[in-house]
């Protein structure tokens, strides 16, 4: 599992891991069966006070998203519904969205440099199909 923390963003960390595990639910990177890192584990490797794991993982088990058995380890649940799937898929893409433009204010662009470009995308994307390849410039 590959969880990654910006210590430099406004987002809190445990905020931060609990947007990757549902992004990496949504997306079948984590399916239901797997097991989660323990939360000493996962604090020693992404250098984190051990609560702030806790925490997120005490909150993604309040949403049934992973179960902690005592003595086994913590494993992501099946969803519930088929309701649960698509909202995992609603939360997922709007977490994309808050990144994309937390990075692109990160970078001083404008709300309207950051409309026009993805205006252009998107009409590129509903004509073709497709997204558009991902490249640089």
């Amino acid at each position: 599992m590959q969880i990654e923390i910006d210590l430099l963003s406004k987002i809190p960390i445990y905020v931060q891991i609990i947007d990757q595990v549902k992004h990496m639910i949504a997306t079948g990177s984590l399916e239901p069966g797997d097991q989660l890192p323990t939360v000493r584990q996962l604090a020693t490797d992404l250098r984190v006070n051990f609560n702030t794991i806790a925490r997120a993982y005490r909150m993604l088990d309040e949403e049934g998203l992973i179960s902690t058995q005592h003595g086994r380890g913590t494993f992501i649940l099946p969803p519930s519904t088929e309701e649960n799937g698509e909202r995992l898929r609603r939360q997922d893409i709007e977490w994309l969205t808050r990144h994309y433009l937390n990075e692109a204010a990160g970078l001083d662009y404008s709300a309207e440099e950051v409309r026009k470009i993805f205006d252009r995308y998107v009409n590129q994307w509903i004509k073709g199909g497709a997204p558009p390849p991902e490249h640089r410039q």
